[in-house]
């Protein structure tokens, strides 16, 4: 098990470092846009000013030399206009004059029927709203046109003067272009610099990154845990926010390492307290054993006394076989190596199984080897136990009349060999489920029987299986209890060369 939880999502400098590049983009656009409008915007003003004052300029021309004729003068090509300009009289609403100077010539040339129309209403809306000087935009079949209308003193009607938009247009539409591309080429050049600028503001963060996650790969209920990576001296600087997190994270990988230096150190000294008081223990306990047989053979008691002996015999042989378990186990947390060899599991388990039906006949035993020939490389001794240890469990916690149900099979997608356990008991209680593996819990409590137990089969057993690179796991509920056992199948080539072990 690692430091972190398997499910722990650790936030990557890469997820940061987009974000922040997200940031400074949006921040760079939103800023190019409100200045591009802002400049736009400002540009249509300016455009727009100058030509309200041409074509102020333009209306007076045309008025001073309609004014200054004798009669109704016909003519509208006021000297000074520019080319472009637009003239045009109304009276009672019908076209007197009308014409545009041609911006190649400067020739007067006549406006058609067709912009009588636009331009009656022009000037009808433009009087009403009372306004001497009021332009407006008009489309026109000569183009588009900023016109303004005016009352004609010369003719008692109405005169309209106007100035072409085409080059205004044209202006502003180049601007808008303009603007576009150098905003897209300030919105990259952002981009490609912020991006370098942050991935090396962020490299010491991730070396940060790579060590927390290296730190949390590791094994860390294993045992012997040498933690030796560091965040680098020049990452790890009090004063800045990554110098602050890499310091941290050093003083933490230092607590962490001498809590499981302190904790190897602690468990070391109770495994050999164990090893050496069970050791110790199985000299006297044999010595007990040894003289109260003796005195049940050669010394006459009283029915009372006969039963004090006996229950000395029965309590010193579960002493005996506690402490044996205590030996075991301790050689196990010592990671002794097991004299291994070819085994077929379904050979050995038939033949464990066939001695329980043998012993325990008031519980039906059955068998069921679905992949023969399932070869792993164990120690025989030691499988032995642990598969005698899950049927003696399952007979010890089941009453009489259940079924047991013992198989063998394959994964041949994990290469694994299973064995299963599957009894018709009454269940493990859901409370007691978490707990079965851990040593001197009982499941008496849980399961029905009357057997005592130590609490160190299971337990025994799962550090067997795990010793090998297996795993044991159990699934229970009110008949249906799954004892299933995950070993490494044997690779065929090597199978060759190993010893095969007697079952």
């Amino acid at each position: 098990m690692s430091f972190f939880s398997p499910n722990t999502k650790v936030s990557s400098p890469h997820a940061l470092q987009r974000k922040l590049l997200l940031i400074l983009l949006t921040s760079v656009t939103a800023v190019s846009v409100l200045l591009g409008l802002l400049y736009n915007a400002g540009m249509r003003q300016t455009l727009m000013d100058q030509l309200n004052s041409q074509l102020r300029l333009a209306t007076e021309r045309a008025l001073n030399y309609s004014q200054g004729a004798p009669a109704v003068n016909s003519r509208l090509d006021a000297p000074g206009q520019a080319a472009g300009t637009l003239t045009a009289r109304f009276v009672d609403k019908y076209v007197f004059n009308g014409g545009v100077l041609d911006e190649r010539t400067g020739v007067l040339e006549q406006l058609s029927q067709e912009d009588a129309i636009p331009m009656v209403d022009l000037e009808l809306s433009t009087l009403r709203e009372g306004g001497p000087f009021k332009p407006v935009r008009a489309h026109l079949t000569v183009g588009d046109y900023y016109l303004v209308a005016v009352k004609d003193s010369g003719s008692n009607g109405i005169l309209i003067v106007g100035l072409p938009l085409h080059s205004t247009d044209l202006a502003l539409r180049g601007m808008a272009w303009l603007t576009l591309f150098i905003a897209l080429i300030l919105i990259a050049g952002a981009g490609l610099a912020g991006s370098w600028l942050i991935s090396r503001s962020l490299a010491s963060l991730k070396r940060v990154a790579t060590v927390a996650a290296s730190v949390a790969a590791e094994e860390l209920d294993s045992g012997k845990v040498d933690l030796a990576q560091r965040v680098p001296a020049q990452d790890a600087i009090p004063g800045t926010e990554v110098g602050n997190v890499g310091n941290a994270l050093n003083a933490m990988i230092s607590n962490v390492s001498t809590a499981l230096t302190s904790r190897e150190k602690s468990q070391a000294q109770m495994r050999q307290f164990v090893a050496d008081a069970s050791h110790e223990l199985r000299t006297p306990l044999s010595a007990i054993r040894g003289y109260t047989e003796l005195l049940s053979a050669t010394e006459h008691f009283s029915p009372d006394g006969q039963r004090s002996v006996d229950r000395v015999l029965q309590q010193s042989a579960r002493m005996s076989s506690l402490v044996e378990s205590l030996l075991l186990l301790a050689r196990l947390d010592e990671e002794n190596a097991f004299k291994r060899s070819e085994v077929d599991l379904c050979e050995l388990t038939a033949d464990i199984t066939e001695d329980f039906k043998l012993t325990a006949s008031d519980h039906h035993w059955i068998f069921d080897c679905r992949t023969p020939q399932t070869i792993i490389h164990a120690d025989s001794a030691s499988l032995r136990r642990v598969i005698t240890n899950l049927l003696a469990n399952a007979r010890k916690h089941t009453t009489a009349g259940n079924t047991v149900t013992v198989s063998v099979d394959q994964d041949d997608q994990t290469d694994e060999a299973i064995l299963r356990v599957h009894d018709t008991g009454e269940g493990i209680a859901p409370e007691f489920l978490p707990r079965v593996f851990e040593r001197f819990t009982r499941a008496d409590k849980a399961r029905s029987g009357s057997d005592g137990t130590t609490g160190l089969g299971l337990p025994i057993a799962k550090s067997i299986v795990e010793a090998h690179g297996g795993k044991i796991t159990v699934a229970s509920k009110p008949g249906d209890t799954v004892f299933e056992v995950r070993l490494p199948l044997i690779d065929p080539e090597i199978a060759e060369e190993m010893p095969k072990a007697a079952v």
